[in-house]
């Protein structure tokens, strides 16, 4: 892992303290591959535009906070089963698919996007911070070719129908959707099809941002006998 940049490592209390507040019990080695990513970020967003995010501060509450809320429910959902396979769908620069695997060493974390230089930034993040449970695939999803996935992620991607509807064939027998949402929309909701089913909406609390967070969880319907 390349030397942090001085912005990312002075908000290492920062970082701490999120993760304090989201009891994370985040260890030495996390806070590190985090503040390294951060740095990552940032050198990279100024030739690539990865995000319209400037400020390493801001990048922290906005990106790091924003992803590492998930990482609880996200866990509390897999507690219990065999190791998973999540796919975050565009991914971007990785949020929250590197956050996700960075802080779960067993679960393995697809990052796939149609725009080739974010999975290519993913694939160099996934090297330098010695990630080897975090892939990248340039490609629209519905085209990409993969084996299925446990959960699959989606962070402001589209509405839950085209979520859905894109990744459907991705999803495992018995897996769910998470869609990181600013708030649950009933309409949205209500233009699922009939077969899926809202069976959880979790509001969540991130560390210094003033907005509405929140997890929608949908899964098949399990046909009645």
């Amino acid at each position: 892992m390349q030397p942090l940049e001085a912005p990312a490592t002075g908000l290492r209390p920062a970082l701490v303290e999120v993760g304090h507040t989201l009891a994370l019990d985040l260890t030495e080695t996390q806070i590190d591959t985090l503040l390294a990513y951060l740095a990552l970020l940032q050198r990279w967003n100024a030739t690539y535009n990865l995000t319209a995010v400037r400020d390493p501060a801001q990048m922290l509450t906005q990106h790091l906070a924003d992803c590492l809320a998930v990482i609880g429910p996200l866990r509390r959902h897999c507690a219990g089963g065999p190791s998973r396979r999540i796919l975050d769908v565009g991914s971007g620069g990785g949020l929250p698919g590197v956050v996700i695997a960075a802080l779960n060493p067993s679960v393995e974390v697809t990052c796939v996007d149609t725009v080739g230089k974010k999975a290519a930034f993913i694939r160099q993040a996934a090297g330098e911070l010695g990630l080897k449970n975090l892939f990248a695939e340039h490609a629209r999803v519905e085209q990409l070719k993969t084996a299925p996935f446990d959960v699959i992620v989606s962070r402001a991607f589209a509405s839950l129908d085209d979520f859905t509807r894109l990744t459907r064939q991705h999803l495992a027998p018995q897996g769910a959707w998470m869609a990181m949402k600013g708030k649950a929309s009933a309409d949205e909701v209500a233009q699922l099809p009939a077969d899926l089913t809202v069976f959880h909406v979790e509001h969540l609390s991130v560390p210094g941002l003033q907005a509405e967070r929140c997890l929608i969880w949908i899964r098949t319907q399990t046909p009645s006998l």
